[in-house]
């Protein structure tokens, strides 16, 4: 039974492959089918492949309507600040629309807040090419037609065993959609995000990432941006864990592309076989975690950039290390964040009220919270100390 258990992951893992990379070739094909072409082939290929989920559970249904107004909406003021501005600096107006992006973020409830990547990026998208709505338009129908071709292969080749599982969490989960939500109201996050030093750390800084970019000559200078909006975190060690992963991603992701490019060309064929064999080479390096990075720089190297894929790779990672680089330095400059640090501020502090206090109901509630306190800490605090060298911190179990 020890046995059967790995080989049953493998297999699935195998399936996830051949559906991701199926989805990716035929999200292209009904792209082009439809008339699309450009940026917008890359838009329905890549969130055809993204949208297949590896373990094949479901996604919220909320998700579909939620995703799709959230990013048209964040394209459409891209498109018209670079439309009004069209006589103003390329990077000043980069700079305002990256700036509103961020503040979009602080709109977001708590359930949504995972989704702050995506209004970043989304809001600049248009000015890293000519924007116009009829560019809008296409992105938004290819965004559309690959949230569909992903959702409906994941479901034709879910495995039955793996379907009965997903009813059983969408049932589990069907009591909690009219539960009161947590979050404070909106006016009090407005002003809880706009007096942390940190959201104008990341505002300022994913204002000014494309300019600094330009000014040392990063033929890429977009992946400067990416690399605050992505990977700078509020501590140290959680921006230096989004560093180790978009990296090891990135540089797993260009792979495929290169071999395939040089042997195929570009193509349906070509596009799942860079997608699905980007995603069997994750799994074999035993590397699921980054599978997602992966993907998106499989499918923008290969599909977004066609023929200028040969040069455009090694500069694709090069600028992105720069950009990861920037992240790493904004944090330990400006306001840093130590989570290491906090862990055994917390621990310490801990211990001495664990050794102090009497036993009692209040006692074992601040005991409680503690422990939730330096759960959350742990990641962040073991990448920090990765990175130093020093001994990883360890839980604390009583």
């Amino acid at each position: 039974m020890a046995a059967e258990a790995p080989a049953a992951t493998l297999s699935l893992d195998l399936r996830a492959a051949l559906v991701i990379g199926l989805a990716a070739a035929l999200g292209d094909a009904t792209c082009r089918g439809v008339g699309l072409s450009g940026d917008a082939l890359a838009f329905g290929a890549v969130i055809a492949a993204l949208v297949v989920r590896p373990d094949f559970s479901r996604w919220p249904r909320l998700i579909y309507p939620v995703l799709l107004v959230l990013v048209g909406v964040c394209l459409a003021i891209g498109v018209s600040l670079g439309l009004a501005l069209a006589n103003v600096p390329e990077l000043f107006v980069f700079g305002l629309v990256a700036a509103l992006m961020q503040l979009i973020t602080l709109l977001l409830p708590s359930k949504l807040r995972l989704l702050s990547g995506v209004v970043a990026i989304a809001g600049v998208l248009p000015l890293l090419g000519t924007p116009s709505w009829e560019s809008w338009r296409d992105q938004m129908l290819a965004i559309a037609i690959g949230l569909a071709v992903g959702t409906l292969l994941q479901l034709g080749f879910t495995p039955p065993e793996q379907g009965a599982l997903a009813e059983k969490a969408v049932k589990a989960t069907a009591g909690k959609i009219g539960e009161k939500p947590e979050d404070p109201p909106l006016a009090e996050r407005i002003r809880s995000g706009l007096s942390s030093p940190f959201f104008w750390r990341k505002l300022v800084f994913a204002s000014l990432a494309y300019t600094i970019g330009v000014g040392i000559g990063a033929l890429t200078p977009k992946y400067l941006y990416f690399g605050v909006v992505l990977l700078l975190n509020d501590s140290i060690g959680a921006t230096l864990a989004r560093v180790r992963d978009r990296m090891v991603g990135v540089s797993l992701g260009v792979l495929m592309p290169l071999l395939v490019f040089n042997a195929m060309g570009i193509g349906e064929l070509s596009i799942g076989l860079v997608m699905g064999g980007t995603a069997a080479l994750v799994v074999a390096l035993n590397c699921r975690s980054y599978l997602n990075t992966a993907l998106i720089s499989s499918g923008v190297a290969f599909i977004g950039y066609g023929p200028l894929v040969a040069w455009y790779i090694p500069n694709r990672w090069l600028d992105y290390l720069m950009g990861s680089g920037l992240a790493v330095v904004v944090g330990l400059l400006f306001f840093p964040n130590s989570a290491l640090r906090r862990f055994n501020a917390l621990s310490a502090a801990a211990e001495n009220s664990a050794g102090s206090s009497s036993t009692g109901s209040s006692e074992a509630d601040i005991s409680g919270e503690q422990k939730k306190a330096l759960l959350a800490l742990l990641p962040a605090a073991r990448e920090e100390a990765l990175w130093l060298g020093l001994p990883p911190p360890q839980p604390k179990t009583n």
